[in-house]
């Protein structure tokens, strides 16, 4: 039986594969879990990911968003060894089409602070992660060189040198999307 599992969700990430590769299939997050888990002893699952936009004051339209996103995570939040981390959407204004630009800022700090301290403090010897960004590698050589084994879930094109790094790589696919689907 494989050791203490942590497992890491960048919620953008997960939400971009959902969408792009699967037709926005809605997940059942606890299946998710156990599926990706196998037969480790899961400490914990992390899904990291911010809250909408909104101005002050707030359109009707950006306080609904906002309203159902935050149902969504309270709900991830109180299923069993479920912990959602929340960073913020940053307004950064508009592109040449005069759409708005927005940025996620602290979400990928978080889940590498999250990661390190876990694989230094001894509590996992292995992290499941589901990333696809190279801002990951400086955690994801931390944690290895504290002995952890790092499992990488990714869709067609995580970044190749996250690829690389990870000790094991599973690529999602329809029937394993089908199988933690609600």
């Amino acid at each position: 039986m494989p050791g203490r599992t942590a497992i890491f969700i960048d919620g953008a990430y997960f939400e971009y594969i959902l969408r792009e590769e699967y037709s926005s299939t809605r997940i059942d997050f606890k299946k998710l879990s156990e599926a990706m888990a196998g037969d480790a002893d899961v400490l914990r699952t992390y899904y990291y990911h911010c809250p909408p936009y909104q101005g002050s004051p707030p359109t009707i339209e950006e306080s609904e968003r906002y309203a159902t996103r935050r149902k969504f995570f309270t709900a991830l939040d109180r299923l069993p060894r479920y912990t959602v981390r929340l960073g913020r959407l940053a307004y950064r204004g508009d592109d040449a089409d005069g759409k708005p630009r927005y940025e996620q800022k602290r979400v990928d700090i978080l889940l590498g602070v999250d990661l390190v301290r876990l694989a230094a403090k001894g509590q996992i010897q292995e992290a499941i992660l589901v990333a696809g960004d190279s801002d990951f590698i400086p955690a994801v050589d931390a944690v290895q060189g504290d002995g952890v084994m790092v499992r990488l879930f990714h869709g067609q094109n995580p970044h190749s040198d996250l690829w690389q790094k990870a000790d094991e790589r599973i690529q999602f696919n329809q029937v394993f999307i089908d199988s933690v689907a609600l």
